[in-house]
């Protein structure tokens, strides 16, 4: 088959991508490049089932060109991370709202099934964790912007729903929850790389907030195969599926085995989110899927344990004099520390 994969340039797409060439397929990755990267597509750049076109979401007619191509849609294009959403909150809804309507009003006109990646973030303050798919979504006010995020999400979502309901288009909607792994970038406030640039270059390393808010990190490779494998299997469509681990940790802990895989003297520092988030800035404390749905739909068993993810992603950085024991600390086996 040949996938158009939006935002394909990106960290979570271009592991996509990849994996679907691995996979014997063609692919079209569509990305403005505004925060994924070449780099990112250096090894498979020359792969000639491979076609890059660097273009936004938000020009229908590249879109209808590129879904008459194509025989199927990931669409993984959106604004990325609470950063980016909090400091341009305009663009960033445009792209998520106005991007989706444009990928599902294109798949009307080609009849593309079509995967669209969310976000645990839609449950927003929700604190009945494990997060099941039914679950209500509590999102907080319109003036505090990290909720646009969640908001423009979700609908996205209900755009989804109503393009499967009025139009048939098939889709799928995956909440991500935390998805980590080479390539990802701190740029963006995603605390993984965050944490591991700050270790490995000897600066604090800064958590904000107490550090006791718990998170469940997914690696790549399982949340890509999690994507084609749902994307893959008949009587699915209208489907809305959460990916990631039961593996929780928290964001204190999360520093202190960074910090002993890179080997690092780095102080560990909290700071207070409003000192560099917007005043009223709000967290949700426990983020956890119930992966019940996904685990019966697909046989979902995630591979990678959050050591032995740590560990590749600092494997994945530049070190000026990489000690040999980098990532192979004999005192912690793979699943504890």
């Amino acid at each position: 088959m040949k996938y158009l994969v939006t935002g394909g340039a990106g960290f979570i797409g271009s592991h996509l991508v990849e994996f679907l060439l691995t996979r014997g397929h063609s692919v079209i990755a569509l990305d403005d490049l505004s925060t994924g990267s070449l780099e990112n597509l250096k090894a498979i750049q020359r792969n000639p089932s491979f076609e890059l076109v660097i273009d936004t979401v938000l020009n229908k007619p590249i879109l209808e060109r590129l879904s008459a191509k194509s025989e199927g849609v990931f669409h993984l294009a959106a604004a990325v991370g609470v950063r980016t959403v909090i400091e341009h909150p305009l663009s960033s809804l445009r792209t998520n709202v106005e991007g989706t309507t444009n990928v599902l009003e294109s798949s009307v006109v080609f009849g593309r099934k079509v995967l669209l990646t969310s976000t645990s973030e839609v449950y927003g303050k929700n604190e009945d964790a494990p997060f099941k798919e039914e679950d209500n979504l509590i999102i907080g006010p319109t003036f505090i912007r990290r909720w646009g995020y969640a908001c423009s999400k979700a609908l996205d979502e209900f755009l989804a729903q109503a393009y499967f309901l009025e139009k048939k288009v098939p889709i799928i909607i995956a909440r991500l929850f935390n998805t980590i792994g080479p390539r990802q970038t701190g740029r963006y406030g995603m605390v993984v790389p965050k944490f591991i640039s700050q270790a490995l270059s000897g600066k604090p390393i800064t958590i904000y907030g107490d550090g006791k808010q718990s998170r469940c990190f997914t690696y790549v490779s399982d949340v890509v195969e999690a994507l084609y494998l749902l994307f893959r299997k008949e009587g699915l469509a209208g489907g809305v599926f959460n990916i990631g681990t039961r593996e929780e940790v928290t964001i204190n802990e999360l520093a202190r085995k960074i910090k002993r895989f890179c080997h690092s003297d780095s102080p560990i520092i909290h700071i207070a989110p409003d000192k560099v988030y917007q005043e009223g800035f709000e967290d949700m404390r426990r983020r956890v899927p119930d992966l019940s749905r996904i685990e019966e739909a697909i046989d979902y068993r995630p591979k990678v344990k959050l050591n032995e993810a740590l560990k590749r992603i600092i494997a994945s950085y530049p070190h000026p004099n990489p000690p040999p024991t980098v990532g192979g600390d004999p005192n912690v086996r793979l699943g504890e520390g």
